[in-house]
């Protein structure tokens, strides 16, 4: 698998199907997915589907990226740019599994994103979305 950006303490690989049962999983997680309109996927062959069709990085050379710990290969969850057509918007988002939460992973992931985002691929505007109550994401 391609590292596709590094931080002192992250990596970031584009989605592999090898990762598919840690996407579910992530997704499955209530508190997880509370403030992100989500529904759990059904079941791990959803998530292996996401992986095969997602289209963000051939079409937009960008997207959501699979974070690993770097010292471990732990998986944490995911982060990244997504460009939505409707809209003609590109968004940062991410989301980590609950036990890594409040160690810093999240805003180091996302200042990656936004840095490659502005610099590489010279984008003028990335919005970020967060629901009020989601202090944390704030």
């Amino acid at each position: 698998m391609k590292i596709v950006l590094e931080t002192k303490r992250l990596l970031f690989l584009e989605f592999d199907v090898s990762h598919a049962m840690e996407m579910f999983m992530l997704n499955d997680d209530p508190d997880v997915i509370k403030f992100t309109g989500d529904v759990p996927f059904k079941d791990v062959k959803v998530a292996e589907q996401l992986i095969l069709n997602y289209d963000q990085y051939k079409n937009y050379q960008m997207g959501r990226w699979t974070v690993l710990l770097r010292k471990t290969n732990d998986y944490l969850g995911w982060c990244g740019l997504k460009y939505h057509t409707d809209v003609n918007e590109v968004d940062i988002g991410y989301r980590f599994h609950k036990k890594y939460w409040g160690r810093g992973y999240a805003s180091e992931a996302a200042e990656a994103c936004l840095k490659y985002g502005f610099e590489k691929l010279k984008l003028k505007r990335i919005i970020g979305r967060a629901m009020k109550e989601n202090i944390a994401s704030i």
